[in-house]
Parts: C-alpha cells; structure tokens; sequence
C-alpha cells in the first residue's frame, strides 16, 4: 500500500478479478497464489489454459510453475534487482511506451540513472536468475498489451518491501501496463477483510479512505462528527509498539483479532513485551498464544455471527450477514468497542452496523455513494461517489490519483540478514493451502490432514544430515532454536528452506528477524539465515 500510494497517489489493487482471466501475460511475483489465494490461483490457471503465458517469479517451484510459460527462481531478498534487470531491457531495446511515459509520469531520467548499472549478466549474479529468461520475461511482458502484475507478502514482507512495490510500479508505467482494463498493478491482500480494514482507517496516520489526520480539513471534519478534539500527530506500527513495551515505554494493550505471539518476527522478543505490559486486552474468538498473555479477555464473533461489510482485495464492498447467533457471552466487535468508548467517558452508540457505515460514507469520499441497499446483489468497487455512480472496475484512467505517476530510481539493497558459515541456509516462510492462519488448527477435519509443520528442505541438505521426509530436524537462528518434521523436495533449491507460520508447535518467528521496511514497518519475513542439526 505505502509504495503504491507513493507511485500512484492510491494503494490499492488497479484492476479487477474478473479480469485475470482474459490477461495475455500474467507476471506473478512473490506470490504463491494457488495455496494463499486459491480461488484467484485458479483463475490464473484458467488463463494459463486460455492461452496467456504466466511468468512466475519465485524461489520454490510452486504449483503455477507447472503451468508458467517462464520461471525466474529468484533468491530471496533480491527483487529490486531483478526488476532493474527487466527495465534494463526494456529501455535499451526501445520497448517503453513514450507517450505513456511522457503524458502521465514524471522522473525518466532519475529511473534510468540508476537503472543503467543493472544489465541482466549483472542481475544474473545477484539473483541466481539466468540472464537470458530475464531477457526474455522482460521483452515478453513490455511487448504484449494484456499484461498484469500481481504480488503479494513475498515482495512486501521484506525490509526492501515498499521499494519493491514501487519498483514495480515503475515497470508497469514505462510500459504504459497501468490506466487500463486487463493491465495494472495488484496486490493480493493477504486476508478476507484486510483491504477494507484499510480502508476504514486502521492505519495509524490516516482516517477512513486514507485521509491524512495530518490534513486539518479532514481533522476538523471528523472531529465535527464525533464530537471531539483528533490528534494530528500519526500513531505508531506493531513493530514500534513491541519495541516500546518491552523498554516499558508501552504500559497497556488492546489487541482484536491478532496473535502476534505467533505471528509476528522474533517471537521470543515480542512475548517479552507482552509481558511486560501492566494491564492487556486480547478480543477474539480462541484463547490464542497472545491471549494466554492478557489480563482480560473479550469474547469476540465470527463473521457468521454478525452483520457488516467486508470489502475484498479488488475493492469490492459487499454485505456480510448474520446466519448463527453469537455463542456464549460473545458479542459483534462494534457492540463491544461501543460499551469500552462509552465506559471510558465517550459515549459512543450505534443502532446498527448500517447506521456506521452510513457515518462513514458521509465522510470518506471514494465510499460516499454507496449504501445498505446498493450493496445488495453483487457489492460494489470503490471508488464510487456519488449514489449514481456504478463503481470502479480499474483505477488510474486518464490519471493518477497524485496527478503524474512518480518514477524513481532504486538500487538494490541486501536483506538484514544473509548467509555464513554458521548460518548458511536461507529459510523463507509463507502459507499452506490446508490452512488458513492458524485460526483453522480448530477445524478437526483440517487438522487430521495436515496436523503438523512439515518443513521442506532440498535433497542436498537432507543428505548431509542423514534425514528423510518425515523426520525430525532442529532449526537454529541467530535468534532461536525449534524442531520441526521435514518434507524432502526439489520444490526448494539447494541452499534455501521454506516453513509456515501456522504451527505453535514449532513457532517458525522464533527463528525470524524483526528487522523491517523503514516506510511500512513490515518485518522481514522471507529472509532467515539458518542451519539444520539433528534433533535432539
């Protein structure tokens, strides 16, 4: 979101799913799409079989490999230099849109003074990509009209992740691939709703729609509506706040919905925090890890549970309704946020979800036109608004939210962390596709199929240490130690290992570094140095 914002003026995903399956090339990066987004990896697979050519960049041989017309098997970290290496193409060989790049952008001339120290034999060294497929993705998608980019956490949860957003933005604006039906940037959301939780102002420097708190229009008009005086000053991100609480600069939490105990980097680093909070509030639907920490716990409802709106990673709103009554002394989330506000000293009531989202579009521009009743059927893509309009199906037409499209230069920088002698494999993490999180580890049939971490490692490491799939191995980083079951499998090179997050039986960010993007605040997920020892 930060890079494209910077790029566009917006950061939200330029195109539609619909859309995908009529895409002539498709350049997939940092995105393993079939497991973590699998009713849009079969869409990809759908075009694949209509004829479009898949170019898939990634580190394991995933399943959209087997239906790739090219696989660039990166190294992980290395993304902005890959990219410099197509836009070196690109430019050399003449394959820019001039008119694009002259009507709707700005920087040429910063982007290529630093892309010109990228030629594809210098990339090749820095990514483990072949420079001839970089030749060939690159000339491939510059020269096919249909072409759209789509990422997700694997370019983002890098301490490079909003430079390599921006980077592709820069891809698809020399290419004139952005402003148009079947061609743009898209970012895959990693979760149902995290799109419009966005949306509506969980971010610490902005309002509902992405209204800056520091704009004193926008303050002075929220401020009118509730009823209060709004700081100007932005908020803080997790990783800022774990830093605070530990150092006892942080004294209480509220956390809804999040269990980063689990989830977070260095995971060793943020229950210390955590406990070291005076007073905690976790509000969810288990006792999670971060709820064994709390000093109160608010039974939170499942989405079948109440009524709302959910809006989807093309930026689509739709209602969500009620099927199950809450069970227990469990309550919708607002119900429960009301009753705080109110107790705190601010009275806050609502008589129903549509009552806030009323509020909330008379507020924020690119929801103003939408209502309850025009949400019915099948929702609609922000923006949208005035109540005739019909919805966004793809951004950036004619312009950019920002006015020109801001092209800049960006060198390629090394992860925090790399590989030695006594660290010497890479382990990346992401998802599997037979759950979801780790809130499906309490679905009895998800569990009796795949109950435990099977960790994939290459057929060289397996052999030094005497292992087969199946077997035990222990994990060790500069940050912590776990056992874990392995997978033996050429899906991952030599060199490089790959585990999810969702076992808190052997927790993979204890091993991960919590070094993160000096813009987002993203950790550095995708890049561990390890070493493998027999379990003990």
């Amino acid at each position: 979101m930060a890079g494209l914002a910077i790029a566009f003026g917006s950061g939200a995903m330029t195109n539609s799913i619909a859309e995908i399956e009529h895409n002539d090339v498709l350049l997939i990066i940092g995105s393993n799409t079939t497991e973590a987004h699998p009713v849009i990896g079969q869409k990809m697979k759908q075009a694949a079989r209509r004829g479009a050519r898949l170019i898939v960049v990634d580190p394991r041989r995933i399943e959209l490999v087997e239906h790739a017309h090219l696989w660039l098997p990166i190294r992980p970290g290395t993304n902005v230099a890959l990219i410099n290496g197509l836009m070196y193409v690109i430019i050399t060989e003449g394959l820019v849109d001039k008119k694009f790049i002259e009507e709707r952008t700005e920087g040429f001339e910063s982007l290529w003074a630093v892309v010109q120290n990228y030629p594809p034999e210098r990339v090749a060294g820095i990514t483990g990509v072949p420079a001839e497929k970089i030749y060939a993705a690159a000339r491939l998608y510059a020269t096919t009209d249909r072409a759209g980019i789509f990422y997700t956490l694997g370019i983002t949860e890098h301490t490079s992740g909003t430079s390599n957003v921006m980077n592709l933005a820069n891809l698809a604006m020399i290419t004139g691939h952005v402003g148009k039906e079947f061609s743009g940037v898209n970012p895959l959301r990693g979760q149902n709703n995290v799109q419009g939780a966005c949306d509506m102002g969980a971010l610490p420097d902005v309002f509902p729609g992405y209204q800056k708190v520091a704009n004193p229009e926008v303050r002075e008009r929220f401020a009118a509506a509730w009823n209060c005086q709004l700081d100007a000053t932005p908020g803080l991100r997790i990783p800022e706040m774990i830093d605070l609480a530990a150092g006892g600069y942080i004294r209480a939490m509220y956390i809804m919905g999040e269990d980063p105990a689990l989830t977070d980097p260095d995971i060793t680093h943020v229950r210390k925090a955590l406990a070291n909070l005076d007073f905690l509030v976790v509000q969810d639907l288990f006792i999670s890890e971060t709820a064994k920490f709390a000093d109160v716990i608010l039974p939170g409802a499942s989405f079948l549970e109440k009524d709302g709106t959910f809006t989807s990673t093309e930026r689509r709103v739709q209602r969500v309704r009620r099927a199950l009554s809450p069970r227990g002394e469990s309550r919708p989330d607002w119900q429960i946020i009301c009753d705080l506000a109110t107790r705190l000293g601010y009275p806050m009531h609502y008589d129903s979800p549509e009552q806030i989202f009323a509020e909330m579009a008379s507020l924020t521009p690119s929801y103003a036109g939408m209502s309850y009743a025009r949400l019915e059927g099948n929702g609609l893509q922000w923006p949208c608004p005035t109540p005739e309009h019909p919805g966004t199906k793809f951004l950036h037409a004619g312009r950019f939210p920002r006015g020109k499209g801001l092209l800049q230069g960006i060198e390629y920088q090394p992860p925090a962390e790399l590989t030695d002698e006594e660290y010497p494999i890479l382990l990346t993490t992401g998802r599997m596709l037979y759950h979801y999180g780790i809130t499906t580890r309490h679905s009895p049939s998800l569990e009796s199929y795949r109950p435990e971490e099977l960790a994939e490692i290459n057929p060289a490491q397996a052999a030094e240490l005497g292992v087969q799939t199946g077997d035990r191995v222990t994990v060790v980083s500069r940050r912590g130690r776990l056992v874990t079951k392995v997978k033996v499998t050429d899906r991952v090179p030599p060199g490089i290992m790959f585990m999810t997050y969702h076992y808190k039986e052997s927790p993979v960010n204890i091993l991960t570094n919590a070094a993160f993007d000096p813009i987002a605040k993203t950790a550095e997920y995708k890049v561990t140095a390890v070493r493998l020892e027999p379990a003990s």
